[in-house]
């Protein structure tokens, strides 16, 4: 890799049309190839889920179609990630043609994945209830099966997202609309994982927590990979900056994916299943992903990196055909532990009653939030250090801020608080105020946005927008408008309260643990709107007067404090289902519970409110009195000017 990022490489990067096809070719039919033997020799997967064999035409079909959608998927994910960061943009959001070429790459990926994730529907559908595919086809069989099932509502969610992906991906000239079909591309790797075999049995929730990382990590550094091995074909002299952006993407794919794919593995496997065929394909999948990584950390530094990436892409096509095949094969811990009702539900069990000791001590990590928060302010003290290391000041009670507020997540979501929130609507509403009213107030006096803007250098690239560049364009998208305007963020903060309880809502939530993470996150980001429009640090696309957010805080004040009253009021039990299926014997009365919760919300409410209500006025007045500075200023300056023109008057007239 060259120091200096814009120099172009060359002669050792050629690639050939058809040699590009060749490649491509071969790695799909190798990652092919280790699918079909392994479900080849998987024997029986069905009866082991209490199901029925739905002949070899649907399993092998299936299979085919899986591995279709993933790969296709990849690529347009990773195309859509190349395109809007890895490939040089230009000043004002204009794709560059490196970038326009790698974003229709990803459409056309995302045209394929969108026709294979609409056959992978029936197929899913036949592989749960034990048909043939060709009956499945039938909509009397078909309709009663998908309202059974789970995985073919979750293809049905891939097909919405590979749509929509597909029409922005198609339809893409400027970045911010690339960034929005990589977002939706994103969103819709996420349903499968929700609906796989890490979202069942005991320790689900970590497993399922750690492919909501290595699914998005890994199928970003293949269609990325893929992005770059297109771009060398039409033009054999590549950028520095490109091969710096891939490396540093690819290098941090890599970690994601092999951390996240050993905590998952670990879970789904455990100790007793590793001599099992799933335990040899996860092993065959392990090393392949190694080997590809180390390929990545070798071809930085050799004049024969084509050879390397070629060979990084046939193990990467060969780890798809894998994982494909690790959604065929039944993991050995669902065979070997049965899960508990609660365990089902959870993840884990939760007889012991709750006690101090066990809701300060029993940690057990969300491999959500514990990675977020640890990015998070890993990030903002980089970025304090580099502002004092050129003597830039940067104010201590923000960094307290950002710390204290990202310590409040940890510890509802990964202390023993965390653990037993689930058990009890009363502990959940503690959760629950956590995360939309307690942290969000001091993660917005933070101030990361305002910190990133002057941490990051402007045009660290020359013309080619970098991180800095990003943001700003983020900032300023309609998007960001829409959801920062005050109407919408009071309206989402505390219309929130009423529409997640007082519906059926919440209750089908806890039944999943995927709508209960969504729910978390549902919380700290409405939350963290509604406090940056109020209390923010950093500025709002819509700036308000401090009068009209005061009184916007004043106006929403009475909406909780209802809630709490409602709460509190109400005889019948929300969410009474999933309560009824975990029956905890230590969690007594459900009704008491719940109006204990309600007067959670209530209470805890005002502690918040009077800290924005505060940080408000204080922000009112340090505003109040730069103002008056700056009027003294203009002040002084007039005066001096009248002086001086009655000396000039006076010294005509002498």
């Amino acid at each position: 890799m060259p120091r200096n990022p814009g120099r172009v490489r060359s002669d050792p990067w050629g690639v050939k049309t058809s040699r590009f096809r060749a490649v491509v070719v071969t790695a799909v039919v190798a990652g092919l190839a280790l699918l079909l033997l392994v479900v080849a020799t998987a024997g029986d997967v069905y009866a082991p889920l209490g199901n029925s064999d739905p002949g070899p035409l649907t399993t092998y079909g299936f299979a085919v179609v899986r591995f279709a959608a993933d790969a296709a998927a990849a690529g347009c994910f990773g195309g859509l990630v190349f395109a809007a960061f890895v490939a040089p943009g230009r000043r004002g959001g204009a794709l560059s043609a490196d970038a326009y070429a790698a974003c229709r790459f990803a459409a056309g990926s995302a045209a394929c994945w969108l026709s294979a994730a609409l056959a992978a529907v029936p197929f899913s559908a036949a592989a749960a209830a034990g048909l043939p595919v060709s009956r499945m086809l039938r909509p009397e069989v078909f309709l009663p099966t998908l309202s059974a099932a789970e995985e073919p509502k979750a293809w049905l969610c891939v097909v919405v997202a590979a749509a929509v992906a597909t029409a922005l991906a198609w339809s893409a000239m400027a970045w911010r609309t690339v960034v929005a079909a990589a977002v939706a591309a994103g969103a819709g790797l996420l349903p499968l994982v929700a609906a796989g075999h890490a979202s069942v049995g005991a320790g689900h929730d970590l497993a399922t927590n750690a492919m909501f990382w290595h699914v998005p990590a890994a199928s970003a550094w293949l269609g990325a990979l893929v992005a770059l091995l297109a771009r060398l074909r039409r033009a054999p002299a590549v950028p520095g900056l490109v091969l710096h952006r891939y490396h540093r993407l690819s290098m941090t794919c890599f970690v994601v994916t092999a951390v996240s794919g050993a905590m998952a593995g670990f879970v789904l496997v455990r100790p007793d299943g590793l001599v099992s065929r799933y335990g040899l394909v996860l092993a065959v999948e392990t090393a392949l992903l190694l080997a590809a990584g180390f390929g990545v950390a070798a071809w930085r530094r050799r004049r024969s990196g084509l050879r390397l990436v070629v060979a990084e892409l046939l193990l990467l096509a060969l780890g798809t055909g894998g994982s494909a095949a690790l959604t065929v094969l039944v993991p050995p811990a669902f065979v070997n532990h049965p899960a508990t009702v609660q365990e089902t539900l959870l993840g884990y069990g939760l007889d012991a009653p709750q006690t101090l000791s066990r809701l300060v001590l029993a940690w057990r990590p969300d491999l959500v939030f514990l990675p977020a928060a640890v990015f998070a302010v890993t990030a903002y003290l980089l970025g304090v250090r580099r502002l004092r290391r050129r003597g830039d000041h940067w104010p201590p009670g923000r960094v307290a801020a950002w710390l204290a507020g990202w310590a409040i997540v940890l510890v509802v979501t990964s202390s023993g608080l965390g653990v037993y929130a689930p058990g009890t609507f009363s502990l959940h509403m503690v959760t629950h105020m956590a995360l939309n009213m307690f942290a969000p107030v001091l993660l917005v006096l933070g101030g990361p946005v305002t910190l990133a803007l002057r941490a990051l250098p402007a045009g660290a690239h020359g013309d080619v927008p970098g991180v800095r560049e990003w943001i700003v364009s983020l900032l300023h998208a309609p998007v960001t408008r829409f959801y920062a305007h005050p109407a919408v963020a009071a309206v989402l903060f505390a219309g929130s309260f009423y529409a997640l309880y007082f519906s059926p809502l919440f209750g089908e939530a806890m039944l999943f643990h995927w709508a209960h993470q969504l729910m978390k996150v549902h919380f700290l980001v409405s939350g963290y709107l509604f406090a940056w429009v109020v209390v923010g640090a950093d500025r709002t696309p819509r700036r308000l007067p401090h009068l009209a957010r005061l009184g916007m805080l004043f106006a929403v004040m009475p909406f909780h404090a209802f809630f709490g009253v409602i709460l509190m009021s109400r005889q019948t039990v929300i969410a009474y289902t999933y309560y009824h299926y975990l029956a905890l014997p230590w969690a007594g009365d459900l009704v008491a519970d719940q109006r204990l919760g309600g007067g959670i919300a209530w209470a805890s409410g005002e502690i918040p409110m009077v800290v924005m209500v505060v940080a408000l006025l204080v922000q009112w007045a340090r505003v109040d009195e730069r103002h008056a500075r700056q009027a003294d200023h203009r002040g002084d300056g007039e005066l001096e000017a009248y002086n001086a023109m009655l000396a000039q008057l006076a010294s005509r007239r002498d």
